[in-house]
């Protein structure tokens, strides 16, 4: 439904950029935010990239991971995931992946402010995904120098 967002995700994720940060905004009944180095809110990779929005993906349900953003097509690396459906979101932030079982959603409802990601691993083959989005991937790599 997203594969740039996804990707970037996946890039983030394997060359550690998640490892040890900070969960740094959680609001209650909402969602839970990290993905930012600086603990801040204000952080990110250093590039942006587009929103990928798909008619029928929306906030009708918990559990949805999504990029945080500043504005359209400004996603870098700050990504969160709702506690409740959050329908005013809608088409504001892109949508790249949910929650599956009522336990991990468990553990995202019980994530507080400042707790810390010890390590995103990411599991399966991501090949295809980065054979069909090349040119983002090579802007990737050379972003990251990876």
């Amino acid at each position: 439904i997203a594969p740039v967002t996804v990707l970037n995700f996946i890039t983030l994720a394997k060359t550690g950029y998640y490892n040890n940060l900070k969960f740094h905004r959680v609001i209650d009944d909402f969602m839970i935010q990290g993905g930012d180095p600086t603990g801040t809110g204000a952080g990110g990779p250093g590039y942006q990239f587009g929103d990928e929005f798909k008619e029928g993906v929306v906030f009708n349900k918990k559990g949805l991971l999504a990029m945080a953003n500043a504005g359209p097509n400004t996603n870098g690396s700050q990504f969160f995931i709702t506690h409740v459906p959050t329908e005013w979101l809608n088409y504001k932030h892109t949508i790249f992946g949910e929650v599956v079982s009522q336990k991990d959603q468990d553990v995202v409802d019980n994530i507080k402010q400042g707790d810390t990601m010890n390590e995103v691993i990411i599991v399966g083959d991501t090949d295809r995904l980065i054979e069909d989005n090349k040119e983002f991937y090579t802007q990737l790599k050379n972003f990251l120098k990876i």
